[in-house]
C-alpha cells in the first residue's frame, strides 16, 4: 500500500503542483503562522508549547496544561482541531510534491523513491501529537498515563521527519542537476 502510495505522489506531481504548494506555503508562513502564533500567546500567556517543542517531558505537558489555565487549554484544543489540521497540510503538500519532483528521476526499483513518504510519517506523528496533548490539556488536573508518555515521542518524531524532509530537498536537488548533466550529454 506504502509503494501504490508513493508511486501515485510521482505520477501525478507535476511542477503544476509545485508552484500551488510553494504558494500555499509561503501564505502559511507570511500571513496565517504569525496570526495564529499571536494569537495562541494571548490565549494561553505565552507559555511553552508542546507543538513547537522538540524535547520535552510528561512532567512538562503537566506543567504547561497548569500555566495555561482553564481558557488557555481550552484554546489550545480548539487550535489544534482548527489550525493545527490545516498547517500540517500545507507543508504535508509542500515537501510531498518537491521530494516527489526532485527524486523521480531515480529508478523505478529505488529504495531512495520511498523519501517522498517521509513527510506522511511526519504528518501522522503531528497528528498524534495533537490528539495526545489536547486529551491531557483536556483531561488535566485529571493525569492520563501512558498518553502522557507517548506524546513527548510523538513531538520528537515529527519534529525529526519533518527536518528529515526538508533536508532530504538538498540531495534531490544535486541528484536531479546530475539528471540533467546527464541526460545533456546523452
Amino acid at each position: 500500500m506504502l509503494k501504490k502510495l508513493s508511486d501515485w505522489f510521482y505520477q501525478r506531481v507535476n511542477w503544476f503542483w509545485v508552484v500551488a504548494a510553494v504558494v500555499v506555503f509561503a501564505c502559511f508562513i507570511a500571513f496565517i503562522l504569525p496570526w495564529q502564533a499571536a494569537k495562541s500567546e494571548e490565549a494561553t500567556g505565552g507559555g511553552q508549547s508542546p507543538d513547537c517543542s522538540f524535547l520535552y517531558t510528561a512532567d512538562d505537558l503537566y506543567q504547561m496544561a497548569e500555566q495555561y489555565g482553564e481558557a488557555g487549554r481550552s484554546a489550545y484544543i480548539h487550535a489544534r482541531f482548527t489550525f493545527d489540521l490545516i498547517w500540517p497540510l500545507a507543508y504535508l503538500f509542500l515537501l510531498v510534491v518537491l521530494l516527489s519532483v526532485l527524486y523521480r528521476v531515480l529508478p523505478v526499483k529505488s529504495p531512495w523513491r520511498w523519501v517522498n513518504l517521509i513527510p506522511v510519517l511526519g504528518w501522522a506523528m503531528d497528528m498524534f501529537e495533537n490528539v495526545g496533548a489536547s486529551l491531557i490539556m483536556y483531561r488535566y488536573p485529571e493525569r492520563t498515563p501512558v498518553l502522557v508518555e507517548l506524546t513527548p515521542i510523538f513531538t520528537l518524531l515529527k519534529w525529526c521527519l519533518i527536518y528529515a524532509s526538508f533536508a532530504l530537498l538538498v540531495p534531490g536537488v544535486l541528484i536531479r542537476v546530475l539528471y540533467y548533466i546527464r541526460k545533456r550529454k546523452n
